[in-house]
C-alpha cells in the first residue's frame, strides 16, 4: 500500500477487520517490521489522537518516529506554485517536500481544509504534492476532505459492538447496565449536530465512505443512514449508495449506532456557501443528541470522533451514558494507525 486516503486502498474490508483483531490481541506481533525504519508526522493543524495514537503504532511496529508541526519550529512554508516570495513564508513546499522524503521510509500528513476555495479544497493539493514529491509512501492523518483512520477505527469498534447484549456501566461516569437486542444487520446513523465555528466535511466524509462500503463488505453487513438539515448535503462521492434522511428522528429509529458530528456546507446544493455554518447555530438546537432522540433506538451506542462540544453536539447524560463508546472507539485509533503503517512496511 503506498497511499491511504479511501476505504478502497485498505482492500477487503472483512480480511482488514481480521488484521485489526489479531493486531489488537498483540499489538507488537510485528515489532520487528519496523526495524530501523522512520516514519514522518507531519502536522499543518492541531492534534491529540492523531497524534498520539499514530506515534504508538509505529513505536508498536519498532519504528523510529519524527514528529514535525509544521507551525511551530519549521520555516513558514509557501504552498502555491507562481508566487514571488516576498512574504514571511520562507520556504516553499516544493523544495521542504523531498528534502523530508530524505529523512524517513513513510510520511503521514494532516492538513485541513482552509474553505477559501471548494476547488482547491477537494483536489488535495497539499497532500497531493507529498505524494507526488516525497517518494514515500503517504498516509492521510486527516486532510480537507477525508479522514481514513478514525473511519476504520470506527468501523472496527461497530464491528466489536454489534453484537454485544448486554452494556456494562461506563467505567467513568457508572449507571446501570443495559440490555441490547442485538442485529444481525445493524443500522448505523450518522447524525449532522450544531456547532458554532466551521468544521470541515473529512470526519463525515470517510465514515460514509466506509459505512457504504461496509453495507456489503463485511460480514452481515449493515444499513446506513445519513441525516442533516437541507444544505448540509454531503459530496457525492463519498455518499453515493447512502440513504439520506432529513427527519432526524424518523432516522434514529430502531438505531444501533448513532454517529454525531457537525460540518459546514459543503457546497455541493448551494456553492457559495461552502464551509460557512447556515444561519444561527442557535435555531438548530433540536438536533443536538439528547434523551429524545436516543429514546427511538435499540440502546444505540453513541459515537463521536472527539473532541465533542457537550450541550451542543450531545448531552451529558447521553456521552456519559453506560451506551456511550467514544473512548472505545479513540483507543482503537491505535489500532487502525497499525494495521495501516504494517501493510505500507510490508509494501516497501
Amino acid at each position: 500500500m503506498k497511499v491511504f486516503q479511501h476505504v478502497s486502498d485498505i482492500g477487503n474490508l472483512q480480511q482488514a477487520l481480521a488484521e485489526a483483531m489479531e493486531i489488537k490481541a498483540d499489538r507488537y506481533k510485528y515489532q520487528s517490521l519496523g526495524k530501523n525504519k522512520t516514519a514522518m508526522l507531519i502536522f499543518f493543524n492541531n492534534s491529540l489522537r492523531t497524534r498520539l495514537s499514530t506515534q504508538k503504532a509505529a513505536m508498536n511496529l519498532g519504528m523510529n518516529v519524527i514528529v514535525l508541526d509544521v507551525n511551530q519550529g519549521a520555516w513558514k512554508l509557501e504552498t502555491e506554485r507562481g508566487v514571488i516570495m516576498e512574504s514571511d513564508k520562507s520556504e516553499h513546499l516544493l523544495e521542504a517536500i523531498p528534502v523530508m522524503g530524505c529523512y524517513c521510509d513513510l510520511i503521514g500528513v494532516r492538513s485541513f481544509a482552509r474553505f477559501e476555495s471548494r476547488k482547491d479544497d477537494y483536489e488535495e493539493q497539499i497532500l497531493n504534492q507529498f505524494i507526488k514529491y516525497s517518494g514515500r509512501p503517504v498516509f492521510f492523518m486527516e486532510s480537507a476532505t477525508v479522514h481514513p483512520l478514525q473511519a476504520f477505527a470506527d468501523l472496527i469498534t461497530i464491528e466489536e459492538y454489534k453484537n454485544r447484549t448486554k452494556v456494562e456501566p461506563n467505567p467513568l461516569f457508572g449507571g446501570e447496565a443495559i440490555t441490547r437486542v442485538p442485529n444481525k444487520r445493524p443500522k448505523v446513523v450518522l447524525s449532522w449536530a450544531p456547532h458554532p465555528k466551521a468544521l470541515p466535511q473529512a470526519v463525515p466524509n470517510s465514515f460514509a465512505e466506509w459505512m457504504i462500503a461496509a453495507q456489503t463488505g463485511i460480514e452481515g453487513g449493515l444499513d446506513f443512514v445519513i441525516t442533516h438539515p437541507e444544505g448540509y448535503e454531503l459530496d457525492p462521492q463519498f455518499v453515493a449508495g447512502a440513504k439520506v434522511e432529513y427527519d432526524q428522528m424518523k432516522a434514529f429509529e430502531g438505531a444501533d449506532f448513532i454517529y454525531a458530528k457537525n460540518w459546514s456546507c459543503p457546497g455541493v446544493t448551494r456553492p457559495a456557501d461552502y464551509g460557512k455554518v447556515l444561519g444561527d447555530y442557535h435555531d438548530f438546537s433540536e438536533w443536538t443528541v439528547g434523551a429524545r432522540q436516543m429514546a427511538v433506538t435499540n440502546n444505540a451506542y453513541f459515537m463521536h470522533c472527539l473532541p465533542v462540544r457537550r450541550n451542543m453536539i450531545v448531552t451529558d447524560d447521553v456521552i456519559e451514558a453506560p451506551t456511550s463508546i467514544v473512548i472505545p472507539e479513540a483507543a482503537n485509533r491505535e489500532i487502525s494507525a497499525t494495521v495501516v503503517l504494517k501493510r505500507m512496511l510490508q509494501s516497501l
